[in-house]
């Protein structure tokens, strides 16, 4: 717990280009003024968390956490729990569709064992920061102790502040979980008080049968442990999910040492919600990467305030979504600090002024 606290202490407040220095250097570049859009949205985001006016990206790292879930038993996902290890492994192998995003934008990938049912062999790439062999089923209690709520922040927080002896300017979530976006639904629901069924989704492809069943389930679990939606941990111990909750404090971690942070997709927004609500001042230092095709997304960056950057109807989780939107920051960012203004251009202003703007 007090790596916990002593986390949340270390985050400042963001303030968006108090000065106005970053604006300035955009209206000087040679284009007409505003013609990037949204990249300088996402350049003005990067340097106010950088708190410089010609910050650079140059080490970049996807964190997928990866974690077993109890509910599982339920029959909530089309595939069995055992995939979740044999994914990691194939992580591990370089196979992934996150290997490949990773290698496309030049992040390095940190797959983070917080909870497999499963031991792996030391392996470069893997670190092992494992909770428990699983969380509990939800639905006969809670899936985890308040201790290892707690336990699962601080692996976050660890395997971030480890990494950042490598480089770290910029960070990417991703998680594997087989049943994880059922305690996402749960933790999505609580935290933003709307009924299970709009913020349940398919998962990895569940019929309309499937669908219901799993409804059922989280509302039973969310009825069996009355999560408390003021106190943010004991909605992660009751509801739940270790890789979720490691996320949650790599986001807290990242905050601390003014690093950006690019979340995924549904789980990896359901642990953003946890962070945020641990620490409101962690808001400023995530930026959305993407609308996943799970129900309940958009409500939940709707709660964090968040515009995601893209709509690709991703639903694969690992980081992919954050790694591609990583791929348009890092463009903003070099669009505010590569491209040459007016007068090193040899280019006319503009003259708004003639036209009443």
């Amino acid at each position: 717990m007090k790596l916990l606290n002593q986390t949340i202490q270390n985050i400042e407040e963001i303030s968006i280009d108090p000065d106005g220095k970053i604006r300035e250097r955009l209206e000087n570049l040679a284009i007409p003024k505003g013609s990037l859009g949204r990249l300088e949205e996402f350049a003005t985001i990067y340097a106010s968390i950088k708190n410089e006016t010609s910050p650079k990206i140059k080490h970049k790292a996807v964190f997928t956490m990866a974690g077993d879930h109890g509910i599982s038993n339920e029959g909530v996902s089309v595939f069995p729990q055992a995939v979740t290890g044999q994914m990691v492994r194939n992580f591990l192998n370089g196979d992934a569709t996150i290997n490949l995003f990773a290698r496309h934008v030049g992040a390095r990938v940190i797959v983070v064992d917080c909870g497999v049912n499963a031991d792996f062999e030391p392996a470069e790439g893997l670190r092992i920061k494992k909770v428990d062999y699983g969380t509990a089923n939800m639905v006969d209690g809670p899936a985890m102790s308040y201790k290892q709520a707690v336990d699962s922040l601080e692996a976050g927080i660890e395997v971030l502040l480890d990494e950042i002896s490598a480089g770290l300017d910029i960070v990417a979530t991703g998680d594997m979980g087989i049943a994880n976006t059922t305690p996402s639904s749960a933790i999505i629901a609580c935290l933003t008080g709307m009924e299970v069924s709009r913020v349940t989704g398919r998962g990895t492809g569940l019929d309309s049968c499937g669908w219901e069943k799993k409804v059922r389930v989280i509302e039973k679990a969310l009825n069996v442990n009355k999560p408390d939606p003021l106190k943010p941990v004991d909605v992660l111990a009751k509801v739940g999910g270790f890789e979720i909750g490691a996320i949650a404090g790599l986001c807290l971690a990242a905050a601390s040492k003014r690093i950006p942070v690019l979340i995924d997709g549904f789980v990896s927004t359901a642990a953003a919600l946890i962070a945020s609500a641990i620490e409101p001042k962690v808001n400023g230092y995530l930026i959305a990467s993407h609308i996943s095709a799970e129900n309940g997304h958009l409500i939940a960056l709707e709660k964090l305030g968040k515009r995601a950057i893209f709509d690709l109807n991703l639903r694969l989780g690992e980081g992919t979504g954050a790694v591609l939107g990583l791929s348009l920051v890092e463009a903003g960012v070099k669009i505010l600090t590569q491209t040459a203004t007016f007068s090193e251009a040899s280019v006319s202003r503009p003259d708004y002024k003639k036209f009443g703007e």
